[in-house]
């Protein structure tokens, strides 16, 4: 066996469809797109959405909302997340560093602290944002709640 023998399996490999290539072919004449209308033209492109000329459905709806480019959208984080990270690491100081190296967020979110949970170690917690109660709370046990 050499290179000059190999061969395809039997019927693995079809010869392509040679369209418009004259009537002895059987796909001469209109090349397999039927007679008239914009599909048999060259350069035909279905726009999405169509619908055979009837309203598309993206137009038939009304339009509703508004996108608030000025939002800010934070990963929030829980006093109960925090205390169970200071446990585990034995942390007395909790920065975004932290959050980061623990998985809860990526580089570039930014951090709301919430006072859901309790907090019973003291820790100074720095975030982009806190919530009053939080702030309260990380306060109440003899903590700092620094913002960035």
């Amino acid at each position: 066996m050499n290179l000059s023998n190999l061969k395809p399996a039997e019927g693995s490999s079809k010869a392509r469809k040679r369209i418009g290539r004259g009537p002895g072919s059987g796909y001469g004449g209109t090349s397999t797109r039927g007679s008239k209308g914009a599909k048999s033209r060259s350069g035909y492109k279905r726009k999405i959405g169509f619908e055979g000329g009837q309203m598309p459905l993206q137009r038939r709806l009304p339009k509703f909302g508004f996108k608030n480019i000025n939002r800010v959208e934070y990963k929030v984080i829980n006093l109960n997340t925090l205390q169970r990270l200071a446990e585990t690491k034995a942390l007395s100081k909790i920065g975004l560093k932290d959050l980061i190296e623990a998985g809860y967020i990526s580089s570039n979110q930014l951090v709301k602290i919430l006072g859901n949970g309790s907090l019973t170690i003291k820790l100074d917690v720095e975030a982009n944002a806190f919530s009053k109660s939080a702030v309260a709370a990380i306060e109440a046990v003899g903590g700092n709640a620094v913002k960035l």
